[in-house]
Order: structure tokens, then C-alpha cells, then sequence
């Protein structure tokens, strides 16, 4: 484990800066959740009490998030892109003047515009998760999908997103290289870019993917037990370290969580921009079994936000994920088991390799008074790489 403390964090004794609204606000927080809430299948995800693991920590409490139920998706993803890309369409129906300032997202659900959103196509670059978001969305609002893989994207994940409906390209390189695959083509086909990476002169779908992510806050916070002193959230470009960050920021002020990112060895690409002050690309092919994490280049909005709202960096290695998998599946004590991917477990390692340094520990203040949210990004993903890494055993099919 690497570690950096934010040194600009000082200004969480400040309210939240008003730069921030445009991109994420309380208001808008609103409109996302009442859209979301309206989805068919919507449910609060579990918010878990892990008591056992507190005690055997020297913690507080621990609040774990499951975000592996969401949506029959397995993952947080299905909030975000499929939010923005709901918003996304509305904006092209405005363009064309079809939808006035009143249209709203249940209308485009409902089938009123069918006939032109059935020529639109969404297309986004991904590791797995936010593809099927996009391709789930797309679907739900009646448009198409085209979704783009780079070359580590396993066959597992590539067959989950075409089974909902999207068409696959696949992209010589890494994520980064698939982000500008999709960029490209959908500047050259008239494509509606739903990305959660922003860069100049793309920056609204990409706030709208993050405000999407906001409703696992307000879920968890809806409970007034659950006030949480620190948060370990996992981040490849940012975007939802940076949800989480501002949005805690906007709505709690000054007397929010410290917010500590987690990233992967291999693609810790905030963690070096923390270092240098600087948003920095990390080059390569960024291997890890963290796939969600994998990527290089920070989100422009998710670091403007970031270098200011985080409180520390952390980097952990493949294994640090695989032992926090295991503590999760098998826990100790009354603590229920817990199904997260090798992403989805990041937090939770970020979490024990910190609470495993007395260093770490006195600069996070991670003693008896310390109350933890984890957020379970992902449920098992890819299931064959979960049983071998906890060694679960499943039941072999009838035949």
C-alpha cells in the first residue's frame, strides 16, 4: 500500500465551492433519484453492518453498500450510465426539436418519441460494468447500443453486454485507447457518447453519469444511524469517488466524511496526479484483476473535484483485493457473507491495508471513534475468477 494526503483538503472546514453545482448539485440529485426510483425494478440496495469486522479492526462501525443487486445488473454502474443516457436523448430530441423544456424522461420511456429514438445509437468505451449500463439503458429508452472493449475485456464480460442488446467492437489496446475508438466514430456517426470520462469540451453526460451515482449516498443515508466518518471509495477514471466526494461535500459540509480513494497498483493514475498536483496519465496495459479500476487516464471533472474534496490516496495491489474478497465471502464472527468482484472489494482492501499501518492509522484517524462506508461496487462479475479466488464451490448443472 502507497499512500498521499491530500494537502489541499484543508478546505473541508469550507462549504462545498459553488463551482461545483452546474455539474453536481443537491437539485439535481433530486431529479435523478425520483427518475431512477421510477425504473421498473428499482430497490434500495442492502446497506450492511459489518460489526465483526469493526471489532476485529478497531473500528467504530463498518457500513458496506452492496451495489450487486442493483438493477439485476451486479453493479453500481446501472445508475449511472443509464441515467445519463436517458438525459442524452432527451437533449437530441430537444436539438431537433421534437421535445420542449417541459419533455419529460417518462414520456421517452412511455414510446412518445419511439420513431426517431429507435435511429439513435449509444456508444461508449468500457471494462464491462458501464457498458451494460449503457446497453441496459439504451434498451429501456428504446435506442441502440454500441459498445467498445478493449483487449483485456474477458469473454464473460463482452457476452453479458450483448445479451443486452448492444453490438460489441472490439479495440486493439487499453481502456484509454477504446475511449478514443468510440469518441472517434461517434464524431464521424452522429453516435451519442454516454462516457464517464470527461475531457475538454465533454463534460455534461459525464456529470450526469456521477449524479446518477448519488442515489447510493441518499440510500444509505436515509438511516440516521448511518453517519459515517470516513469513506474508502474505489476509482479508475474517478467518476465515482468524485460523486461520492462532492455530493457528501454538498450535502453534509463541513462536517463531512473524510473521503479516501482507492486505486489499483497497476492504474493509479489519481494517485499520481495527487502527487503531482497535476493530472498525470499513467501509460500501458494497467494489469489487474481489478478490472473496473484499470484505467490510465483521470476523468478532467472527477480530478478538478477530487483534488480538492479528497482527503488521501491509496494505492493496493491484486492481492490486497483477492484477501478482502475472502474477508467478505467468509467472514468472521456474526458478520453475514458477502459476494464482491475483485473491483468491488477495492474499498474494503484500501480499508485493511490502511488499518493494518499504525502510520495510516493515526494519519486517518482510524481508531475506536472511526464509522466506515464501503461501497460494494460489484457483485461477482465474472464468476469463475470469484470461485477461484475464494474457492467457492458451486453445484454442477443437471445435465
Amino acid at each position: 500500500m502507497r499512500i498521499h494526503l491530500n494537502s489541499n483538503a484543508a478546505a473541508r472546514d469550507l462549504p462545498a465551492p459553488a463551482w461545483i453545482d452546474p455539474h453536481l448539485s443537491l437539485r439535481r440529485a433530486e431529479l435523478a433519484r425520483r427518475e431512477m426510483q421510477a425504473w421498473p425494478g428499482y430497490a434500495p440496495t442492502p446497506l450492511v453492518r459489518l460489526s465483526g469486522l469493526a471489532d476485529a479492526l478497531g473500528l467504530g462501525a463498518i457500513w458496506f453498500k452492496d451495489e450487486g443487486s442493483r438493477f439485476g445488473l451486479g453493479s453500481f454502474k446501472a445508475l449511472g450510465g443509464a441515467y445519463a443516457a436517458g438525459l442524452a436523448i432527451l437533449r437530441r430530441l430537444r436539438e431537433l426539436g421534437l421535445a420542449s423544456p417541459a419533455t419529460t424522461l417518462d414520456e421517452i420511456r412511455a414510446g412518445r418519441f419511439a420513431g426517431v429514438v429507435s435511429g439513435l445509437t449509444l456508444a461508449t468505451a468500457t471494462d464491462g460494468n458501464h457498458g451494460k449500463s449503457v446497453a441496459w439503458g439504451a434498451r429501456m429508452y428504446g435506442a441502440r447500443s454500441r459498445i467498445y472493449l478493449h483487449r483485456n475485456v474477458n469473454a464473460v464480460r463482452e457476452a453479458a453486454i450483448r445479451d443486452l442488446g448492444a453490438e460489441i467492437v472490439r479495440v486493439p489496446g487499453n481502456y484509454d485507447d477504446s475511449v478514443r475508438a468510440a469518441r472517434a466514430d461517434a464524431d464521424e456517426n452522429g453516435f451519442l457518447i454516454i462516457s464517464d470520462t470527461s475531457y475538454d469540451g465533454y463534460v455534461e453526460t459525464p456529470a450526469d453519469v456521477m449524479q446518477g451515482y448519488t442515489l447510493m449516498l441518499d440510500e444509505a443515508l436515509a438511516d440516521p444511524a448511518v453517519r459515517p466518518t470516513h469513506v474508502f471509495v474505489q476509482a479508475g477514471v474517478g467518476a465515482l469517488a468524485a460523486a461520492v466526494a462532492g455530493h457528501l461535500w454538498q450535502r453534509l459540509g463541513p462536517g463531512r466524511p473524510r473521503v479516501i480513494v482507492v486505486e489499483a497498483e497497476a492504474a493509479n493514475c489519481l494517485y499520481r496526479s495527487a502527487e503531482a498536483g497535476r493530472a498525470v496519465v499513467v501509460e500501458g496495459d494497467h494489469p489487474t484483476i481489478m478490472a473496473g479500476l484499470a484505467c490510465g487516464e483521470v476523468s478532467m471533472l472527477a480530478w478538478q473535484i477530487l483534488e480538492t474534496a479528497a482527503d488521501a490516496f491509496v494505492t493496493v495491489a491484486d492481492s490486497d483485493a483477492k484477501a478482502a474478497m475472502r474477508r467478505l465471502y467468509r467472514p468472521s464472527g456474526s458478520d453475514p457473507s458477502i459476494v464482491a468482484g475483485e473491483s468491488g472489494a477495492a474499498g474494503l482492501a484500501g480499508l485493511l491495508a490502511a488499518a493494518g499501518s499504525e502510520a495510516a492509522r493515526e494519519q486517518l484517524a482510524l481508531d475506536r471513534d472511526a464509522a466506515i462506508l464501503l461501497i460494494g461496487t460489484e457483485a461477482d462479475s465474472d464468476p469463475d475468477s470469484f470461485d477461484r479466488i475464494v474457492g467457492r464451490e458451486r453445484p454442477q448443472a443437471a445435465e
